[in-house]
């Protein structure tokens, strides 16, 4: 705990202002980021100790700085934490309120933004005792200007109140919750620099569990002390002043408290750091790829020191070993929950020993990590992992087999790519490490979402996640070689970036690596199809009515046989899952399950028969309407009015709940509102049976947007005596699940919507919501696609385009200007981008050739607007 320097040159908030002005113009030019945060500091030292001097403080209390301004590194909008301390006297507490009060108020008017609290020496042990928060910050306590020995008892109490291994235990417990936070991953496309994996915040836990224990307050203390190699030493030094002077820039770009590496900063942030590209995007990436790899090394470091420390602190349990068993074995110990080896230079004299780590690691259970020991054995024989290791028959047949393990294999291959092992051992991966996805609905660069499409897999095959998603657990268990899945999931993705469609680059990756590692000729096919076709299942879905027997037929040819349908229908809900946990929701899995379930019958012989499904559909329909006491005459007028087609298209639940409401109402002269939990878990399902209109499709989405629901799904009907029976699966961040909350909703749903469809004034102008700053960031070139279908009955519209509230609205808005009716509507939003397909009747299309051109130009430019 360093003394107070510099005299009290700063004295007011002008001059504070004009001061950080020349700091931050030294810094642009030089980017010297220690010389900033110091000056920084100084700035703040040197106002804090005239104010405290001019509101009568003097040596009466102590003035403290606290956490990063207690450390001398404040950034330029950090907040100032300081403590302000009394003595332990009541009296003397009383008599300085009012001083104490003046002193913090006069901070804020000259533009500190302080962080303060007020508190005697045994309220900070007090309140230290209780909050692991409040002890970091005051672990890092630096004396500015007051009363010296009220500060000197603050350190000596302070010292001797601190358990340096419950502190321990307590940051690591913290930074793992922190760490879960960010997805446990340095590898978001948009990174908090300070708090994510990787950041400075894990080199902040390294400085602060060293202090508590008495190891030093530098790195080249730790380096003195043992703990640190000369090249750790290097790297952290390094990567710190990397981590710093980005957070710097950010601030200083954002011109406020700025941690997140944002999209629309990106660019500018790597010309402010001296990076320049062709273009902004090529920018964005290099200071990207710069970030992960030092956020990489990083967590690697982190991992590595803190073990070290935990050995110290804890000698007796680190001496503590046990062997691992197995043939091959031998070299390997487990050391309290870490795999550890017994000889360090291992790998130097047996390279075939590195890969066997990671299938140790996958077969140990209670290994939760690699030893520092490992790692650095690992980073020092970096080039014995050259061609001729990644062609050694030992290592190929050791790499299929950590494929094959029942348990660890998701874990084992994050710590392989942190080890750069994985991209060593293919080439192809290394180059998609760090490899940034501008299509707004990744949220993770490429490499991290292959492995958690990987991860994905192979939750399907844990029985403690079988809950999740029951029946790719049940398909899954019941494939043959399943380890295939976690091979497609480890290459479908692995040629982004290349240029081209990386799905069709990928074959040649597969099939080298297939030929290399002796798959069989049915197994190599296989996978290089499940690369090739990844997206192919999900378009369909997605794009395409599931409930046409000519499209179910199609795609059945596309499969082949059950085999390829399971594998692709695996694969595809891992992939969609992977990219954001936005992207996936319950209506996509169950589009997904019901083509897998209409195929399925196919390749099984079952052709898809309308007659016999209708006849199913109708008597499952049936037998649920009977369990309500509705006899089957009931609604015999009902169904008269509807066609084959509206059966085939519904669930027999669905018929049954619409049935159940509309028997009695089946000439309604008012609108019929229904809504209900959705049967495919989140949102609600909403029916409207209305006598059909032109602007019908609109209004609903007019009612929907501006309550703030999403529209996933919409399936429009229209009977036959003239009525629209429409169905809708909608969500929104209104649909909390809380009890009774939903039956609020639901009933406030049916009557505003009620109401809306009863008024007959114009439809409203909408108001298109502002894109989001990743939108304006990377936009998406808006694309409109008409094209009619063999029989000439509907024309398919397909809409791609930037997302903003009021979309749906505003396309609904342009073809009901045109009377254009829209049959179905298959709405599919990928975080940032829309790709809606929507089926139009033909009718009026076909009469007049001139409005289709018409019609796209509108849409292009409402979509652009």
């Amino acid at each position: 705990m360093s003394q107070p320097q510099a005299e009290n040159k700063i004295t007011g908030a002008a001059g504070l202002r004009a001061a950080r002005e020349i700091a931050y113009e030294e810094f642009r030019n030089t980017q010297a980021v220690g010389k900033l945060t110091k000056q920084l500091s100084k700035l703040s030292d040197e106002l804090l100790s005239h104010l405290w001097n001019g509101c009568g403080l003097d040596n009466e209390a102590t003035l403290v700085a606290v956490g990063g301004f207690g450390r001398g590194a404040l950034f330029p909008y950090s907040d100032i934490d300081i403590l302000i301390l009394l003595p332990a006297e009541n009296k003397i507490i009383e008599a300085l309120s009012k001083k104490v009060e003046q002193f913090i108020a006069s901070c804020w008017d000259t533009g500190l933004e302080i962080g303060s609290s007020v508190r005697t020496v045994e309220e900070c042990i007090a309140e230290a005792d209780q909050d692991i928060t409040v002890r970091t910050s005051l672990l890092e306590s630096r004396l500015i200007c007051g009363k010296k020995q009220l500060f000197k008892e603050f350190a000596e109490a302070f010292e001797a109140s601190l358990d340096s291994r419950a502190f321990f235990q307590a940051k690591q417990a913290e930074q793992i919750q922190r760490h879960y936070k960010y997805q446990d991953t340095p590898y978001s496309l948009e990174p908090n620099c300070k708090e994510s994996p990787g950041g400075l915040r894990d080199l902040q836990v390294i400085s602060w569990v060293s202090k508590a224990a008495l190891l030093g307050n530098t790195f080249k203390d730790l380096n003195q002390a043992g703990l640190v190699t000369q090249r750790e030493l290097t790297e952290l030094i390094r990567n710190q002043r990397f981590l710093e002077t980005l957070r710097a820039n950010l601030h200083l770009l954002a011109g406020r408290r700025q941690d997140v590496l944002a999209f629309d900063l990106q660019a500018a942030l790597a010309a402010s750091m001296g990076i320049r590209e062709e273009n902004s995007r090529q920018a964005s990436e290099a200071i990207m790829r710069r970030y992960y790899w030092a956020a990489k090394a990083v967590t690697q470091l982190n991992d590595v020191l803190l073990q070290n420390i935990e050995a110290l602190l804890f000698p007796q349990e680190s001496k503590t070993t046990h062997p691992i068993p197995g043939e091959g074995n031998e070299s390997f110990i487990e050391r309290q929950g870490v795999l550890d080896i017994t000889d360090p230079q291992l790998f130097q004299k047996h390279p075939e020993q590195i890969l066997r780590t990671f299938l140790v690691f996958a077969q140990t259970a209670n290994v939760k990590s690699l030893s520092a020991t490992i790692f650095r054995a690992l980073y020092n024989a970096r080039q014995k992992m050259d061609g001729k290791w990644r062609t050694n028959p030992i290592n190929r047949a050791l790499f299929i087999e950590i494929l094959k393990q029942p348990e660890g294999v998701s874990r084992a291959f994050q710590l392989m790519n942190r080890s750069s092992v994985l991209g060593r051992y293919l080439p192809a991966f290394r180059k998609i490490v760090g490899q940034m996805q501008h299509d707004l609905f990744h949220v993770y660069t490429v490499d991290q979402h292959i492995l958690m499409v990987l991860r994905n897999v192979r939750r399907f095959m844990v029985i403690e996640h079988t809950h999740e998603f029951p029946f790719c657990s049940r398909l899954i268990a019941h494939f043959e070689k399943p380890w295939l899945l976690v091979i497609a999931a480890l290459f479908h993705d692995i040629a982004k970036g290349r240029g081209g469609d990386h799905s069709q680059l990928g074959k040649a990756d597969m099939r080298k690596f297939a030929k290399d590692h002796g798959l069989d000729k049915k197994d190599t096919e296989l996978l290089i199809w499940l690369v090739a076709d990844h997206l192919y299942m999900s378009q369909v879905a997605q794009k395409q009515d599931i409930t046409d027997p000519d499209v179910v037929r199609a795609f059945a040819k596309k499969m082949g046989d059950e085999r390829h349908l399971t594998a692709l229908y695996l694969l595809t809900v891992a992939d969609v899952r992977g990219t954001s946990p936005k992207v996936w929701n319950a209506w996509k899995g169950k589009l997904l399950e019901d083509l897998y379930r209409a195929t399925l019958r196919v390749l099984g012989g079952a052709k898809p028969d309308a007659s016999s499904e209708l006849a199913q559909h109708q008597e499952e329909s049936r037998t649920k309407l009977r369990l309500y006491g509705i006899n089957d005459e009931s609604y015999e007028e009902l169904w008269k009015q509807l066609d084959v087609a509206f059966f085939l298209r519904q669930d027999s639940s669905d018929i049954a709940w619409l049935t159940r409401h509309l028997y009695n109402n089946v000439d309604s002269e008012q609108p019929i509102v229904r809504a209900r939990l959705s049967p495919s878990g989140g949102g609600l399902q909403v029916a409207v049976y209305i006598k059909d209109q032109e602007d019908l499709f609109a209004r609903i989405c007019a009612y929907f947007e501006r309550h703030g629901f999403s529209i996933w799904d919409a399936r429009i009907h229209t009977t036959r005596h003239g009525y629209a029976l429409d169905t809708f699966q909608i969500s929104g961040s209104n649909l909390v699940d809380e009890g009774g909350s939903y039956r609020d909703i639901i009933q406030l749903v049916e009557f505003e919507l009620t109401a809306a469809l009863s008024n007959t004034e114009p439809l409203p102008n909408p108001s298109m919501g502002r894109l989001s700053r990743q939108s304006r960031t990377f936009p998406i070139q808006p694309r409109v696609h008409m094209v009619p279908d063999d029989r000439g009955r509907y024309y398919t519209l397909a809409l791609s385009a930037s997302d903003r509230t009021g979309l749906l609205y505003t396309i609904s808005r342009v073809l009901a200007k045109h009377q254009v009716s829209i049959h179905t509507a298959r709405i599919n939003t990928l975080g940032e981008r829309v790709e809606d397909v929507l089926l139009l009747d033909a009718m009026n299309l076909s009469k007049n050739p001139k409005l289709q051109i018409q019609l796209e130009t509108e849409l292009l430019e409402v979509l652009g607007a």
